[in-house]
């Protein structure tokens, strides 16, 4: 694999396997979600919306992934989504997060998002420069939230860093 992302595009359910892997591997890291296992495929498919899904390509394979969940179902917050990002353990380190999430932030502002708002553990703190970088603040830390129940860090409590960032394009 070279080091540079040659392609992002929609993400397809061709991914499927490819993105639930690199999910996965995420998981693994104790450091990325409190998930214990990546879902199936239905149930990733019903919980991220359909819209500014991307996958990364470099060299032809899906090297990392972005989606949103909406954060209610009420129709005032049909504007305000959480995003996940995930990147193959390979491809760290070549760009992949910044292009994903450049590229999220543009489609989202299209599709009438005004507010992207993410959850991250403090310890991960690339993902939080990256963020910062690119307009993210930091809200402030759940402090002890939840305890991990799977991995070297079972049973442990763990603080989330909850950033946001506002549109400035969105009519706020």
């Amino acid at each position: 694999m070279n080091n540079k992302v040659v392609s992002l595009r929609a993400m397809e359910t061709g991914d499927a396997e490819r993105v639930l892997a690199i999910y996965q591997a995420g998981i693994d890291t104790g450091h990325a979600t409190f998930e214990v296992t990546a879902p199936d495929w239905p149930a990733f498919d019903a919980k991220y919306l359909s819209e500014c899904r991307l996958v990364a390509l470099a060299d032809g394979v899906v090297v990392g992934w972005v989606g949103l969940t909406p954060i209610s179902s009420r129709s005032v917050y049909r504007g305000v989504a959480e995003h996940s990002i995930y990147i193959a353990p390979e491809a760290r380190g070549m760009g992949v997060g910044r292009k994903l999430l450049e590229d999220l932030i543009e489609h989202s502002e299209q599709a009438g998002f005004w507010t992207l708002q993410t959850s991250i553990f403090p310890e991960n703190e690339a993902s939080i420069r990256l963020h910062e970088a690119y307009g993210f603040r930091i809200l402030g830390t759940r402090e002890r939230i939840a305890k991990m129940t799977y991995g070297p860090m079972e049973g442990q409590w763990r603080n989330t860093t909850i950033m946001e960032r506002r549109s400035a394009i969105a009519g706020l």
